[in-house]
């Protein structure tokens, strides 16, 4: 079965195919190819996403992006026998580009399509690895609009374990590179900072670090990166921008390592844009070793939005299902536990 992914939930426009063999272990061999296009240049002139602009610059991007990837792929459209899309949760312009644009080829190829959740994507993007995990793992889902651990036991199958109260931890690091004058997208360029800096110059708060379960909150580091930086003793932005990082990992650190004890699992997923900071896996991978946790994440390329993602999640879909049809819709707010098995 080979299917055609669309991504267009934000500021990235990706596009992918992705040909699905039952009874195939290997899940990174069907995928052909991808292409994507990212917004950042754009946006950064407004300092974030302007929704509009992000409508308008997918309708620009997603055929052009389709016939490189069956280009790259050596198929042609008349091969598809699928098309998937990302339904939600983003933006509600974005995602009705998507949406349109998969159900109208959908149509005209008498193919099904199906609307993949967004979090799903990421969530089994690390089976796209070298190194794929088995089922069932804890995942931590951690990006720019999302932090939470999930208990997942197959396709479909999630529980939520924990989650943000408030910000999410790509989220802060976005605001704090803000306050500390950084550019858009603010993650990469505090992270940048971070490693010129020393953690410890200065003491951050671990939010519920010490209590909270396993939910998070990250507004509270937020503020206390505004107060340290307009103090009378100011310490040295990159200083800063370390200590902060190192707040949000040893709170991620720890919080996935109770869900793993408290779900009895050994194997731990990580999925997300934040899941490229390099401070996080090394952290990580070291406590996580040292207590007999196997880690697994996906390559940096599939961290951030992608239509491979969707193009994967979408064919295990359809592959357990015969659903999928014409009547498409866009789920901006979407709960990932809403989700079934197929």
């Amino acid at each position: 079965m080979l299917v055609l992914g669309i991504e267009s939930s934000c500021d990235e426009t990706g596009v992918a195919l992705y040909e699905h063999v039952t009874g195939r272990r290997d899940y990174r061999a069907g995928l052909l190819a991808q292409a994507l296009h990212s917004q950042i240049g754009m946006h950064a002139e407004y300092g974030g996403v302007v929704p509009e602009l992000a409508s308008r610059d997918h309708i620009r991007r997603v055929l052009p992006l389709a016939r490189q990837a069956l280009a790259d792929a050596a198929r042609t459209l008349g091969q598809v026998d699928g098309i998937a899309f990302t339904q939600g949760p983003g933006l509600a312009g974005a995602l009705l580009v998507g949406a349109s644009v998969a159900t109208a080829l959908g149509f005209a190829l008498r193919v099904p399509v199906v609307g993949v959740h967004h979090l799903e994507g990421h969530l089994l993007s690390p089976l796209l690895a070298d190194d794929p995990p088995d089922f069932p793992f804890v995942a931590l889902l951690v990006s720019g609009g999302h932090t939470q651990l999930m208990r997942v036991s197959g396709l479909g199958e999630y529980a939520l374990l924990g989650e943000t109260m408030d910000d999410a931890a790509g989220e802060a690091f976005d605001k704090t590179a803000q306050l500390l004058g950084l550019g858009y997208p603010g993650g990469p360029a505090l992270a940048a900072l971070a490693a010129g800096g020393e953690p410890g110059r200065l003491r951050l708060p671990r939010p519920l670090l010490g209590g909270g379960g396993l939910d998070f909150s990250f507004s509270g580091l937020k503020t206390a990166v505004s107060l340290a930086s307009r103090s009378e003793a100011a310490h040295a932005t990159a200083d800063i921008a370390a200590e902060f990082q190192e707040a949000v990992v040893d709170v991620l650190v720890a919080k996935a390592l109770a869900a793993c004890a408290a779900s009895d699992l050994d194997t731990l997923v990580v999925a997300g844009g934040v899941g490229a900071n390099q401070r996080l896996r090394e952290r990580l991978s070291a406590a996580a070793g040292a207590t007999g946790i196997r880690v697994h994440y996906p390559e940096a390329a599939l961290c951030t939005d992608n239509g491979a993602m969707i193009a994967f999640a979408g064919a295990l879909r359809l592959a357990s299902s015969s659903a999928g049809d014409y009547g498409f819709s866009v789920r901006p707010r979407w709960d990932l536990e809403s989700l079934t098995a197929p």
